[in-house]
């Protein structure tokens, strides 16, 4: 079995450069970015690029690969910050927010993100089902959230918000308005747990 070597820190320098920017790029030009620019860009060279993302198809998986584990991460730091229910709330705005900018990034990349093989379906579903369970269980025991809703019927009804929030103005602006309406909804009722 072949080793994985842990990359070079000059290396993960310019694979997290590369990263940044063609976010940017995928959001100011769509799919026809210029892979040239975006080596430019990140300072770098053409051929650096090509080693970290052989293909455009393997940048376009790595960027929301890593924009969908950011967000997830989040989910930590808001739980090590906040009280369990607001660190809830706060992370399902802060992925929202990420989907709705997002939803053109995933057109790009076509089935391979809702069908996708392990790479970018599996990894993206484990980092957001993993940090919803962590919120949504802390938010039960501490009482601010109904005990009979499971993580993932959380993560349906934030992904609706974010969708609902899109449609009203086409850039997810009433995202904490309806996102309060879904919160207060899921709150225990009198003498509920």
């Amino acid at each position: 079995m072949a080793q994985v070597r842990p990359m070079r820190a000059d290396a993960r320098r310019n694979y997290e450069r590369l990263l940044k920017v063609a976010v940017q790029a995928f959001a100011e030009h769509g799919e026809s970015a210029s892979l040239d620019d975006i080596a430019k860009r990140a300072g770098v060279g053409s051929g650096t690029l090509y080693r970290h993302f052989p293909t455009r198809h393997a940048l376009l998986e790595a960027v929301y690969l890593d924009r969908i584990q950011t967000i997830a991460g989040r989910a930590d730091a808001l739980a090590a910050a906040l009280p369990p229910g607001e660190a809830l709330v706060e992370w399902l705005y802060e992925l929202g927010a990420g989907l709705v900018r997002m939803r053109g990034l995933k057109a790009l990349l076509g089935p391979a993100v809702t069908e996708g093989g392990p790479t970018v379906a599996t990894a993206c579903g484990d980092a957001v089902n993993g940090a919803a369970a962590r919120l949504v269980r802390a938010a039960q025991r501490e009482g601010t959230l109904r005990g009979d809703v499971e993580p993932v019927e959380v993560l349906r009804l934030a992904h609706g918000v974010a969708t609902a929030s899109e449609l009203a103005d086409g850039e997810g602006g009433q995202l904490r308005w309806y996102l309060s309406l879904l919160t207060e909804g899921l709150r225990p009722r009198d003498g509920e747990r």
